[in-house]
């Protein structure tokens, strides 16, 4: 009888793991209520869990008998706050057993009721069923504090990226509060912008994450616009070395063989850049990764062209660029940096960078074109804006000559060096790919109405517009950053073709 009894109780341990075992798996986190039906089918108790001292039930079997509870107040106040481990009363004609389990206060109490005294293999199931429940709970509250871990690791991560992009190193260090990442002690880095589905970013960053929630040397950012847009920022020297015994080198290897391995990936990759010219580098990924999926490979190396800034007479440019951009001075500084956001971002990504409404971000644009003039919906004026901003920026040291007036942007963009510049720029174009670009600058980049004045389907504008993206080396359709060049260089030639 004895080896019977014995071997009926291992059968419900065995049970009760199983159960377990179904529990630790589940995605959603343990059903409490399916382990209580589990032990009152097989001792025909009724259980409930109550979670505090104040009485709140957190889970029970569909039959436990709630009125038993109130009277057990006390008791319950001595269990949760850990004076007590268990206990055992009468309410009425019900046999009422309590145990307390978690390793602090306040601690859930299991409260088990039956009709009659639970024999010791009941009592024993109980007592294991607590500290099953003990271990889930410690599970879950670990799981759910690892999530919370790895979400303000992304946020910190991001952080550091925007400061970098915004204001440089410095930025970026008083951002961490003393965790300062191994990146920002590089000479320089490269940036590589990896595209894949949204689905796949987390575990490719938690793969790679060390306990402090950086990355080694390197940083891999969540792209708070684009979602299927993953931000790796591999330390390198300024020679272009690897940098710390090679792992950037290595995490660099590691996203040419995602890639390799995933039809759907591709990988933009920018130059080596200091530090602080983290934008320029960000910027030069994004490019690299517009011509990236025409490549064998869907691998595309940024090569560094000379910007149209860089050809223009500094003097004369400050001085249009300075009164093109002066207005804004009229403006919030909220206002006007949000404008100069959305020039290569879209309003919608604007909007989730920032954490505002798009409504708040029109109404950002709308203060800058009544003080500019101009109407930023349209691509030239748009190209304008940016063409103004980039002069400002790399000819900052220079003092513009007041004495004489401003030349205009046609005027500016008459020379011959800016001339080259445009044949440079629209050379790899095959005529067919230039009319659609012609008429899809011509139609504010709206696809449609291109296709309407070609007689084309919008599916073949886009499709020559992707190759002239991988000819270009420019993205157009992503960011659109890439077609401001675009826009001058077209509009050089006609002006000298007229």
């Amino acid at each position: 009888m004895g080896d019977a009894r014995e071997q009926g109780q291992e059968a419900r341990l065995d049970g009760l793991l199983r159960e377990v075992r179904r529990q630790a798996s589940c995605e959603d986190g343990p059903d409490v209520r399916r382990v209580l039906d589990w032990l009152h089918r097989q001792t025909g108790v009724h259980v409930a869990v109550v979670a505090d001292a104040a009485g709140t039930v957190e889970s029970a079997t569909a039959g436990f008998p709630r009125e038993v509870l109130r009277p057990l107040a006390p008791l319950l106040v001595r269990l949760s706050e850990g004076e007590l481990a268990s206990a055992a009363t009468q309410s009425g004609a019900l046999h009422v057993r309590c145990e307390a389990f978690g390793p602090c206060g306040p601690r859930p109490v299991l409260v088990v009721v039956g009709h009659a005294v639970p024999s010791p293999e009941t009592l024993a199931l109980t007592s294991h069923t607590g500290s099953v429940l003990a271990l889930l709970r410690r599970a879950e509250d670990g799981d759910r504090i690892g999530r919370v871990y790895h979400d303000k690791a992304r946020q910190l991560r991001f952080a550091v990226l925007h400061g970098l992009l915004a204001g440089g190193p410095l930025l970026a260090r008083r951002m961490t509060t003393g965790a300062v990442p191994p990146l920002l002690e590089a000479e320089g880095l490269r940036i590589h912008l990896l595209r894949c589905p949204t689905a796949d970013r987390d575990r490719i960053v938690q793969a790679h994450q060390d306990p402090s929630g950086y990355h080694g040397t390197s940083l891999m950012v969540h792209c708070p616009v684009f979602k299927e847009h993953l931000i790796c920022l591999i330390a390198e020297d300024a020679d272009g070395a690897d940098h710390d015994g090679g792992r950037a080198h290595g995490l660099g290897e590691t996203l040419l063989r995602l890639v390799h391995d995933n039809p759907r990936y591709a990988l933009g990759v920018s130059g080596v850049q200091p530090l602080t010219a983290a934008a320029e580098a960000y910027s030069q990924a994004v490019h690299a990764l517009a011509g990236a999926p025409a490549t064998p490979g869907r691998v595309a190396f940024y090569h560094g062209r000379t910007p149209l800034a860089g050809v223009l007479p500094q003097q004369p440019a400050l001085a249009w660029a300075r009164a093109f951009l002066r207005p804004l001075d009229s403006i919030s500084k909220a206002s006007a940096d949000v404008t100069r956001l959305a020039v290569n971002i879209p309003r919608s990504g604007v909007a989730r960078l920032l954490g505002l409404s798009r409504n708040t971000v029109t109404a950002h644009l709308r203060r800058a074109e009544r003080a500019l003039g101009q109407d930023l919906a349209d691509v030239r004026c748009r190209a304008a804006f940016q063409l103004a901003l980039a002069l400002s920026s790399t000819c900052a040291a220079m003092d513009a000559d007041h004495c004489q007036l401003p030349p205009t942007l046609p005027d500016l963009l008459s020379i011959e060096a800016a001339a080259a510049w445009a044949q440079t720029v629209l050379r790899p174009i095959q005529p067919r790919q230039r009319r659609t670009l012609q008429a899809w600058i011509d139609a504010n980049t709206d696809a449609q109405q291109a296709a309407r004045r070609l007689d084309i389907s919008r599916n073949t504008v886009r499709a020559h517009l992707r190759a002239t993206e991988a000819a270009l080396g420019r993205d157009l359709l992503t960011t659109g950053a890439g077609a401001y060049d675009v826009v001058h260089a077209l509009d050089i030639a006609a002006a000298r073709a007229a």
